[in-house]
């Protein structure tokens, strides 16, 4: 890898060596580098591009990355990757995608990442989406995630977008079996004339079944949010979506949580929150020798730490 695709590696995954445990990295659309342990296996497709990623059983205190980079201008990449995690496993799965685009081309990154949790089965998913590049091309990134808990099964999904993305549309969609739980945290700011669309849908089917879905988020000068969270209670169940924004500039963010109970125990609220950053948390902080520039990236960094 030459020092872009390094640094890209770094920003997206958090890796500046090559990673303990299983891997696979995809620079430019064509795989890198791949490694699998006695518990977690990874699979080239044969039909399409992507790769499976079987978890065993009882798999416990395990990772596996898989971070795509693209440095190339005018690429566009996709991919579809399965994620098969057998009953009782507990891991932590590392995605995230980087493109450095230095040309006049688009470069867009495609993921369909379909999630399969057995009985019992905890991931922690890790997502991050970082560009950069100097020239006059555009980052484009849409990733689709597909999630399916069995009974008992967890997740937590982290993901993240602070910098260098043009174009988004981010969609989720995730079904939930008996005293299965979701937790999603989206956290993403925008800037420029940029555009990033985030669209959630939990079906909780199973009794005792839980979602939490949260997103924060900040739009700056001229870019654009839209945030959708559908959540269906088709059964006994918990669920709760927030969208909490900061709006600044000229920025426009639009929040559209939607709620159906199905069923008379489902448990469903949302929240919805959008506004400027308040006058007096800036002169709070000026008057410690801040600019009201530095006292308004303090205000953003610690909103979405």
């Amino acid at each position: 890898m030459d020092i872009i695709q390094k640094t890209l590696l770094e920003e997206v995954a958090g890796l500046h060596e090559v990673p303990e445990g299983a891997y696979n990295i995809r620079a430019n659309g064509a795989l890198d580098s791949r490694q699998t342990t006695a518990n977690i296996n990874i699979v080239t497709k044969e039909d399409k591009p992507g790769i499976d990623i079987i978890i065993a059983p009882g798999t416990k205190h395990e990772s596996v990355h898989i971070p795509v980079i693209i440095s190339q201008t005018g690429l566009k990449d996709l991919v579809y990757n399965d994620f098969i995690v057998g009953e009782d496993a507990d891991v932590t799965i590392v995605a995230g995608c980087g493109i450095h685009n230095g040309g006049d081309q688009d470069s867009a990154h495609d993921g369909i990442h379909s999630f399969y949790l057995g009985k019992n089965a905890k991931v922690r998913y890790v997502e991050k989406h970082y560009g950069s590049g100097d020239g006059n091309g555009h980052n484009m990134m849409n990733p689709t995630t597909i999630i399916e808990l069995a009974e008992g099964a967890s997740m937590e999904m982290e993901t993240v977008q602070i910098k260098g993305i043009d174009s988004t549309t981010r969609v989720t969609k995730a079904r939930l079996r008996d005293d299965s739980s979701l937790v999603i945290k989206e956290k993403i700011m925008t800037h420029g004339s940029q555009s990033a669309i985030t669209d959630f849908t939990v079906d909780m089917d199973g009794a005792g079944s839980s979602a939490n879905v949260m997103s924060r988020s900040v739009a700056k000068e001229n870019s654009h949010q839209k945030f959708v969270s559908v959540i269906n209670g088709n059964n006994r169940c918990a669920g709760h979506t927030e969208c909490d924004a900061i709006i600044m500039d000229n920025a426009s963010v639009t929040a559209l949580p939607q709620l159906t109970a199905n069923d008379v125990d489902a448990n469903l609220i949302h929240e919805a929150a959008i506004g400027k950053i308040a006058g007096e948390q800036l002169i709070k902080l000026m008057t410690l020798g801040l600019t009201e520039k530095e006292a308004e990236e303090q205000i953003v960094n610690g909103f979405l730490k």
